[in-house]
C-alpha cells in the first residue's frame, strides 16, 4: 500500500499552518491499494472528544474531507486512519506526522502514531506597523556606555565594587553558599544611551531593549526594588525622559523589560533586611500590604523564591493586589511607564506568568496606540506546556510575539555542522506551519542575549561562520535584535562572560561592517520584511526564498569548507510554488559558492 500526505503543500492540505477559529480546513490524501474500505481523518483539539471523518474518494486513489474548526482556538491534532482488506483480513493502517513534519509516515498501531499539530488561532493580531520595520539593538545597560561628564559613576551603592579600568573582566564575588555578596558595576547609563544615538542610527538600528532600569541592588536588575524608581547607577527619571523623547525624534523605539514574577529580596516589597524601614515590606511585617504577594513556608526566613534563588522571592501571579498593581490600576506598573513614552514590554520568563496574567497586560497595552507585547519563551511557543498547562501565548489577545531561542540553535547547530540543511529546513518550516503568520513575521529574533553565549564565541571565531549567521538572521522571518557589543566583535562564554563592557575605540572594524551591511540591506528591502517565505536544500547548502508576486530575495549557504557547484536538479524545495522553484532553479544552476560562503541574489 502506497500512502503519501505532504502537510506544507497545498495540495493536500489548505490553507497552510495555522488556521483562524471557525474557519474550514481542506484535507487530500493519496492511498493506492486495491481493496480500500474505508479512509478517515481522525482530529480532535486538544484535551477534547476525538472526530471520525470519513473522507471521499474524488478521483482515484485520491481522498477529501473539510474539518472546521468550530471548537475555539487551540491545538488540534489529527492522522489518517485507512481500513483495508488483504487475505481475506480487515486490517487498519495508520499515517501521521515524523521528526521531519511536512510528510509523514505509516504505522500499524494507533498508539504509535505522531500525530501531526494544527494551530487554531483565535484572529489575526498584528504587531503595530512600526514594530514590523524594527531592527532592535538590545543593551545590558551597566555595560554600554557612561554619559557622565569624565565618567564618573554616579548613585553609587553601598557593598558594590566599581572596576578599575572597563577592560576588566566581570566577575562575582561569593560567598560559600553561592550567593553574591558584592555586585560589580561599570557606570554604563541611560545618558549613555542617548549619546550613542547617533552610533546606532548609523549601524542601522531603530529600535531599543534595555534590559531592567529599575532599582535595585544587582547589576542585571532582575531584583526589583521599586518598580517605579530609575536606578540611581543609571540616572533619574528626568534622564529617562530625556532619552524616550530623544529617540522618538530620531524614529526610533524603545521596549522595556518587566520582571514580574518574582522582585529582589532586598525591595521595599520585601524588605529582607530592613533598609526600607523595620516596618515596612512583606519579611518585616506580616500586616504589610505586601505580605500576600509571597508565600512563607516558616515566616520570615523560608519562602518561595525563583528557582530556589533566596535573592528572588517569588510572587503569587493569581493575587488580586498584585496584578492590580501591575497592569489593572490607572496607576499601575505597565500604565505608568507606558505614559512615559515607552512602546512596550518584554516579559520576563513569560512561562512564570499565567496566561491571564499575561493577557491583563495585553488589555492594558490596548488602550495606549502602537504598542507590542514580546515574551521570553525558550522553545515553540505555540505547544508550550508550563506548570502541566498547554500555554496560550500566540492564540491571540496575549502576545505579539516571543524571543526566537530555536532560530538561534536551528542555525548554530547548522552553521556548526552538528546539523544537516535537511534538518535545518524541516525545522525552520515546523516554525512556520505551527505559528499564525502574524505571529511568525513578529518573531523577536537573535543571535544572542545577555543569557547565552556570546555568537562570535559559540561559532569559534569564525567570521566567514558569523557572515552566514547575520545573513541568515536578516533574512528569515521575524524581527532581528543584536546583542549590544556582537557587531563589535566582543566574545565572551556564559554569564558573566556575555556580560563585558562595550569595547569603545576597539571595535573590531571588519565584524563591524558585516553588521552594517546586512541590517542596512535589510531595511532596504521590503521582502525581508513583508514577503512570504520558503526554503530549500540539498545536501550541503541551504537556500532561503523571501518573495512577493515573482520579485525576491534569494540566499544560499554553503555549509561545508569545499566549493559547492549548485546543481538545480538536486534542490529540495519546501513550500514553495512552482513558479518560484522554477524561477530559482534557472537562476542558480552551476552557480559555484565559495568554502562557507554565501550568495545573495535579487532577481
Amino acid at each position: 500500500m502506497n500512502i503519501y500526505y505532504n502537510a506544507w503543500s497545498s495540495k493536500y492540505k489548505q490553507p497552510f499552518g495555522a488556521v483562524q477559529a471557525g474557519k474550514p480546513v481542506d484535507f487530500w490524501l493519496d492511498v493506492v491499494h486495491e481493496q480500500v474500505q474505508r479512509v478517515s481523518l481522525s482530529i480532535h483539539k486538544d484535551g477534547h472528544q476525538n472526530h471520525q471523518i470519513s473522507m471521499q474518494e474524488i478521483e482515484k486513489n485520491r481522498y477529501h474531507t473539510q474539518f472546521t474548526l468550530e471548537e475555539g482556538p487551540g491545538l488540534y491534532f489529527y492522522c489518517f486512519e485507512i481500513i483495508y482488506r488483504e487475505n481475506d483480513l480487515v486490517k487498519s493502517l495508520y499515517y501521521g506526522t515524523n521528526e521531519w513534519g511536512g510528510v509523514g509516515s505509516t504505522y500499524e498501531c494507533v498508539h504509535d502514531v505522531w500525530d501531526y499539530q494544527l494551530t487554531c488561532f483565535e484572529s489575526a493580531d498584528p504587531a503595530p506597523n512600526w514594530y514590523r520595520n524594527s531592527i532592535f539593538y538590545q543593551i545590558f545597560p551597566d555595560r554600554f556606555f557612561n554619559g557622565n561628564d569624565q565618567g564618573i559613576v554616579a548613585g553609587k551603592k553601598p557593598n558594590s565594587f566599581i572596576y578599575g579600568t572597563y577592560d576588566d573582566e566581570p566577575m562575582y564575588i561569593k560567598n560559600a553558599s553561592g550567593e553574591v555578596v558584592r555586585w560589580d558595576f561599570y557606570g554604563g547609563n541611560l545618558k549613555g544611551i542617548m549619546q550613542k544615538i547617533p552610533y546606532l542610527k548609523e549601524l542601522g538600528i531603530n529600535a531599543l531593549y534595555l534590559n531592567p532600569i529599575f532599582e535595585a541592588r544587582s547589576n542585571h536588575r532582575y531584583d526589583t526594588a521599586n518598580y517605579f524608581q530609575i536606578d540611581s547607577l543609571l540616572g533619574t527619571l528626568d534622564d529617562f525622559t530625556l532619552l524616550v523623547e530623544e529617540l522618538h525624534k530620531n524614529d526610533m523605539h524603545i521596549i522595556l523589560d518587566g520582571v514580574f514574577s518574582h522582585v529582589g529580596r532586598h525591595s521595599q516589597y520585601f524588605n529582607y533586611d530592613g533598609a526600607y524601614g523595620k516596618n515596612n515590606g512583606a519579611a518585616q511585617n506580616p500586616h504589610s500590604i505586601y505580605y500576600d504577594w509571597f508565600d512563607f513556608d516558616h515566616y520570615p526566613d523560608e519562602y518561595k523564591s525563583w528557582w530556589g534563588i533566596k535573592d528572588l522571592p517569588q510572587i503569587n501571579k493569581e493575587n488580586k493586589h498584585y496584578q492590580q498593581f501591575i497592569y489593572g490600576n490607572k496607576e499601575s506598573v505597565i500604565a505608568y511607564w507606558l505614559s512615559q513614552g515607552v512602546d512596550g514590554w518584554r516579559l520576563d520568563v513569560a512561562d512564570e506568568l499565567p496566561d491571564s496574567f499575561i493577557k491583563g497586560i495585553r488589555a492594558c497595552l490596548a488602550r495606549y496606540p502602537n504598542k507590542v507585547l514580546i515574551g521570553e519563551v525558550w522553545e515553540d511557543a505555540s505547544n508550550k506546556i508550563s506548570y502541566d498547562h498547554r500555554r496560550n501565548y500566540i492564540l491571540g489577545s496575549h502576545l505579539h510575539s516571543v524571543m526566537n531561542y530555536p532560530l538561534r540553535e536551528i542555525l548554530l547547530n547548522t552553521l556548526l555542522q552538528e546539523s544537516t540543511p535537511k534538518k535545518a529546513a524541516h525545522q525552520l518550516m515546523q516554525l512556520a506551519e505551527n505559528y499564525p503568520k502574524d505571529i511568525f513575521y513578529n518573531l523577536f529574533n537573535n543571535l544572542g542575549t545577555h543569557d547565552t553565549e556570546r555568537i562570535l564565541t559559540k561559532l569559534n571565531r569564525n567570521i566567514r561562520r558569523l557572515d552566514q549567521a547575520i545573513a541568515l538572521l536578516i533574512f528569515l522571518p521575524g524581527v532581528p535584535c543584536v546583542y549590544y557589543g556582537d557587531e563589535a566583535g566582543l566574545l565572551g562564554g556564559k554569564d558573566p562572560e556575555n556580560r563585558k563592557f562595550f569595547p569603545w575605540q576597539h571595535e573590531n572594524q571588519h565584524i563591524y561592517q558585516l553588521w552594517h551591511k546586512w541590517l542596512h540591506f535589510r531595511m532596504q528591502e521590503e521582502n525581508l520584511k513583508e514577503g512570504e517565505f520558503a526554503i530549500f536544500y540539498d545536501e550541503n547548502l541551504l537556500g532561503v526564498i523571501r518573495y512577493r508576486n515573482l520579485q525576491m530575495n534569494l540566499l544560499m549557504v554553503n555549509l561545508t569548507s569545499v566549493n559547492q557547484h549548485v546543481e538545480a536538479n538536486r534542490l529540495t524545495f519546501l513550500n514553495t510554488p512552482n513558479e518560484v522553484a522554477q524561477k530559482i532553479r534557472l537562476a542558480v544552476n552551476e552557480l559555484t559558492i565559495l568554502p562557507q560562503g554565501l550568495i545573495d541574489l535579487t532577481l
